[in-house]
């Protein structure tokens, strides 16, 4: 293909043919015709560089599909581009075309990929469900049908809300909602003063408020951050704020002494900045261990006041963009509480979008936007969510539709395996359900109009008109006109520049009607953000270029009580509301000014396309298409009648986006999930044991907590590795049925001597020990010298220990013998990278013989870990998997590993190191396959280990708060350098941090090079509690340790 000429005269004509077409040729393997100069340095002087710089974003995108893209339809395009004249538009048009065919290229290679996930997934169903998979036969409409809006029922009417109010009344509701970037409170909120508080914040908290208002709901919480800047207002620092509840009959119930809707602010981050979201992905961890301690707190209050003295879990945590997403995720994990996930906007959609305008680069982008981050986030959400809900059907279809964790037909064939009973073999798609953004609409009287006059029937005439309507006017040489208004940030992807164009270009229209930009708030704009500044110069100088003055408002100020009647201004001149977005992923401004009565011209790409077949009240628009925006604009607003009807049939519907309206999809929805929370909710709290337990509740207890389980060191020396996981299956069966018969027939006396509490329970101090980075030996001795560091505390037994490594409990049994180390120091073991958590054994009367391993292992830590694990057929389809990177290799690269397998934990072997896929690959070929897992590769890479994927050793601790009361503050974790895949969730969080620095910290091996994103955009060396050692000397350590406050000077 390299030699073709016109595969070099389309490279030439991309290039202007004076640029550096040699070079491009050459990248695509060389060749006839200019392919020889590739060697010389050419005059880069073509238009396109000239304009961006030395980017060019068609060579870029050139490059991508000559690699590997079929011939036949770059030959399509070089013909259409070759008969194209002038070089201005051969660079433009070639631009586009060379992104589509990339883009088109790209998607046939995902298409390829999910075919083949497919192909794995129906190997493994054994029953043939070709009719019911596709959802033909099924009584319940898929949730991903375009038939669903019509198919489902909604309660538009009072009757049917209030008979919803009767049915659940009674219920006693916790919820919570996490939207943590931008400034939220909730009122005067200060929406517009930059790109973190727009729509969303808005959102957010006028859900809180309608969900706190709705019957059923006792108490709703919205987790912030808490901003103590002195660039914001005070309020942002207040730690809690009661939202107003909404004042309606049919939403009023009785209130009690924590109820109705909060903002909680959780401290965060540095304490006296006001941090955009994009740096906020360091301080992830510390806003999950406040919200955590807010949470189990919150709970025990409200099991005080309505849980006859059992905790009230929150029955959901929902997150609000990919930030609130990753932390509900882990909260949810830690917590075993459904989650529920709103994206509002998706980070691959905006990649697509940036790279589409050719400005930036992937790296460049991902370097502003820590977009990988973002991504990975959501893919995580898409894990953990039960539901995600979106407000757009076009949002499931083509945006979630671009993840890996997501594909429509595989959750259709999902959907009806579940529906029929049959096994999914693990896989588990989250359900994708569209509800519209709500409003409330209680307050809001829409104007009469005349059609033949300048105005209707308004307020009384003696009023004073609102303040904002002067400082709006007085932009107008003649304000009678019809305005047309935009309400937008001053964000690129909001698409001002193109409406003035619009305007400014369409004489007609300019002589019709005036045109409002209301772009938050500003005070001088070389203060505002550089992206926001440089949207609004590019605004100013449009205005000056078309003349524009005497049509065009643009106000500095105004606040958003004041929004209201700007949409009543607009609605009193017959004008029109406009967004015209590049993608609007909810359009909640257009259904505020169709309750005002405004008619609409809105993008077809995103959530209006939605809105406008509801409300039925406008016009849509391509945004790249400004003559097409312009001649929207001009219809509505010079034909009466049209207007007219736009604005009653926006009136009419109005009420299918009301609050109540979406409280009652929102709950019907979540109310279909499996209710889920700590299991040993019923049982003792371990603080509060008292010699006045009863036998019978002791013994339950410890029935709960934990198993004694009797690993056998001969069995994993003998026989075949199936032999071994039968002899391990067998001995724990044999201790289950041995402790029941001990439980049953022993007395209070017998159970003080052989069974205590976890002894961690009662330490004021948790050092974590959780160095990777080490060889054996020295891991060893760096015990040791912690252990000497914290001698007269140990002693004391005001500090405890927890080991925290990839190893299996074997495998750190056998390296603590052989330091000399006895397992009782410890008193926990986080072991298999996180998916099992062991204590020390307090008796060895209940060994099985004196090669064995007495250990109780948590089964309720398994209980809390094991949701959308794949068990037996996640195992077949890495094997699979492994099998297939083996043969590709042609020798065993990576082996199942059974003797360090658990129940929760599928174990490999890595031979060699420089074939093993990173993983960000086994993730991806996982979540294709619709199999959650958390995937980890040890420090040097000889060991690959998949857990359940909301495990982990930083949520190994979680637990050990929420289970043991041992606060996460308390707790002191020790790692090295580096360390294993989950190293970055240890450095983060609420606990202190000591790093181990030296040589004997080996160097990781290069399967962790391969990182989507950097360490140093997810993690903060400059947190308080972080300190660095050199070496692991006890003296280095005491030092440490005693900066902490653990051990006094």
């Amino acid at each position: 293909m390299a030699g073709n000429d016109w595969i070099n005269s389309y490279l030439e004509a991309i290039l202007d043919a004076g640029g550096a077409a040699g070079e491009i040729s050459a990248a695509a393997g060389g060749g006839s015709g200019v392919a020889g100069a590739s060697g010389e340095k050419r005059d880069k002087s073509s238009l396109m560089l000239r304009e961006r710089g030395r980017f060019s974003p068609a060579r870029y995108f050139v490059e991508e599909v000559i690699s590997g893209f079929d011939e036949t339809d770059l030959y399509k395009t070089w013909v259409r581009t070759s008969a194209m004249r002038s070089p201005q538009e051969r660079n433009t048009r070639l631009e586009n075309m060379s992104w589509r065919i990339w883009n088109l290229a790209r998607k046939k290679k995902q298409h390829q990929e999910r075919e083949e996930a497919r192909q794995y997934a129906a190997a493994d169903f054994s029953e043939d469900l070709s009719e019911g998979e596709k959802g033909e036969n099924s009584n319940e409409p898929s949730i991903h049908d375009e038939r669903t809006m019509t198919r489902m029922p909604r309660i538009g009417s009072t009757d049917a809300i209030e008979a919803w109010a009767s049915q659940h009344k009674d219920k006693k509701l916790y919820i919570v909602l996490i939207s943590i970037h931008g400034l939220i409170r909730g009122e005067n909120m200060e929406l517009g003063r930059d790109s973190d508080t727009g729509g969303q914040v808005k959102y957010v908290v006028e859900l809180a408020r309608a969900l706190g208002s709705t019957p059923g709901i006792y108490r709703v919480d919205l987790l912030t951050r808490q901003i103590s800047a002195p660039d914001v207002d005070w309020s942002y620092g207040e730690p809690t704020e009661m939202l107003s509840p909404i004042c309606s009959e049919n939403f009023g119930h009785e209130m009690g002494e924590s109820s109705g809707a909060y903002i909680v602010r959780i401290p965060f981050g540095p304490r006296d900045k006001y941090i955009p979201k994009e740096h906020l992905w360091p301080y992830i961890q510390e806003f999950v261990d406040g919200a955590l301690v807010h949470i189990v707190q919150m709970s025990k209050v409200l099991g005080e006041q309505v849980g006859s003295g059992q905790p009230v879990w929150p029955v959901v945590i929902h997150g609000h963009y990919a930030d609130a997403g990753d932390s509900a995720a882990l909260l949810s994990g830690a917590l075993n509480v459904p989650m529920v996930f709103t994206g509002h906007s998706l980070g691959r959609d905006k990649l697509e979008q940036i790279l589409k305008q050719g400005r930036q680069t992937r790296d460049e982008i991902n370097a502003t936007y820590k977009i990988m981050r973002r991504i990975e986030a959501e893919e995580l959400c898409l894990d953990a969510s039960e539901i995600i809900i979106t407000s757009t059907r076009q949002e499931i279809e083509q945006q979630w539709g671009l993840y890996d964790g997501f594909d429509l037909t595989m959750a259709r064939k999902l959907r009806a395996r579940i529906k029929r009973g049959v096994s999914c073999f693990g896989r588990y798609m989250p359900r994708m359900i569209a509800i519209p953004p709500g409003m409330e609409f209680s307050h809001i009287a829409p104007h009469d109009v005349d059609l033949d006059g300048e105005a209707g029937n308004e307020d009384d005439s003696a009023s004073p008109d609102p303040p904002i309507w002067a400082d709006i006017m007085r932009f107008f040489s003649n304000p009678r006109k019809p305005m047309i208004l935009a309400l937008a940030r001053p964000d690129p992807k909001k698409n001002i520049t193109t409406l003035i164009k619009a305007f400014g270009e369409h004489r007609e229209l300019r002589n019709l009607a005036n045109l409002t930009l209301i772009m938050g708030n500003r005070d001088v704009i070389d203060e505002m953000s550089s992206t926001n500044a440089a949207v609004l110069t590019s605004v100013l100088k449009l205005i000056d270029k078309y003349d524009l003055y005497g049509q065009v408002a643009y106000p500095k100020h105004h606040k958003q009580s004041e929004v209201p009647d700007i949409y009543r201004l607009a609605a009193r001149t017959k004008g029109v509301f406009i967004n015209c977005a590049f993608i609007e992923p909810f359009g909640l401004t257009l259904i505020e000014a169709a309750a005002y009565g405004l008619p609409m011209v809105a993008t077809r790409n995103g959530g209006p396309v939605d809105i406008h077949r509801v409300l039925d009240n406008g016009i849509l628009v391509d945004p790249h298409n400004q003559n097409e925006i312009a001649e929207a604009l001009y219809k509505l607003v010079s034909d009466k009648h049209l207007w007219a009807q736009c604005r009653q049939n926006g009136l009419k519907n109005i009420h299918q986006f009301s609050w109540p309206e979406h409280c009652k999809n929102y709950l019907s929805r979540v109310g279909t999930l499996k209710p889920r929370h700590p299991r040993w909710q019923k049982s003792n709290d371990a603080t509060e044991i008292s010699e006045a337990d009863s036998p019978e509740d002791s013994l339950r207890d410890v029935h709960d907590i934990s198993l004694n389980l009797k690993l056998s060191l001969d069995s994993e020396k003998s026989g075949s590795k199936e032999g071994n996981s039968n002899i391990v299956r067998r001995h724990l069966e044999d201790a289950v049925q041995k402790l029941s018969i001990s439980v049953s027939a022993s007395s209070v006396e017998g159970l003080s001597e052989n069974v205590r509490w976890p002894s961690l329970c009662g330490r004021k101090h948790i050092i974590v020990i959780a160095v990777d980075s080490v060889q054996d030996a020295d891991f060893v001795q760096i015990i040791k010298n912690i252990f000497e560091a914290s001698s007269y505390r140990r002693l004391s037994c005001s500090v405890g220990f927890v080991l925290s490594t990839s190893k299996s409990i074997s495998e750190i049994h056998a390296l603590l013998i052989s330091g000399g180390i006895e397992t009782s120091d410890f008193d926990a073991f986080i072991c298999n990278s996180g998916s099992d958590l062991c204590y020390p054994s307090s008796s060895s009367e209940d060994m099985l013989s004196p090669a064995e391993l007495p250990f109780m292992i948590d089964l309720d830590y398994h209980t809390q870990i094991e949701y959308r694990w794949g068990g037996e057929g996640l195992r077949k389809t890495l094997i699979r998997w492994a099998a297939e990177k083996n043969s590709e290799s042609g020798q065993n690269v990576i082996v199942e590993d059974e003797e360090s397998s658990s129940t929760y934990c599928i174990s490999f072997k890595v031979t060699n190191t420089e074939a093993a896929s990173p993983v960000k690959e086994i993730r991806r070929t996982m979540r294709i396959q619709a199999l959650r897992c958390h995937v980890l590769y040890s420090h040097d890479g000889s060991k690959l280990n998949v857990i359940p994927v909301l495990a982990s050793r930083s949520q190994a601790l979680r637990y050990l708060y929420i289970r043991w009361g041992v606060e996460l503050s308390n707790m002191t974790v020790v790692v090295g350098e580096s360390g294993d895949t989950d190293y970055e969730s240890l450095l983060g969080g609420v606990h202190k941090t000591i790093i181990l620095k030296g040589s004997f910290n080996a160097v990781p091996n290069q399967v962790h090079a391969a990182r989507s994103y950097s360490l140093q955009d997810v993690v903060s060396f400059e947190k308080p509690g972080l300190a660095s050692v050199e070496g692991y000397g006890p003296d280095n350590l005491k030092s440490a340790l005693q900066k902490f406050g653990i051990l006094k000077d």
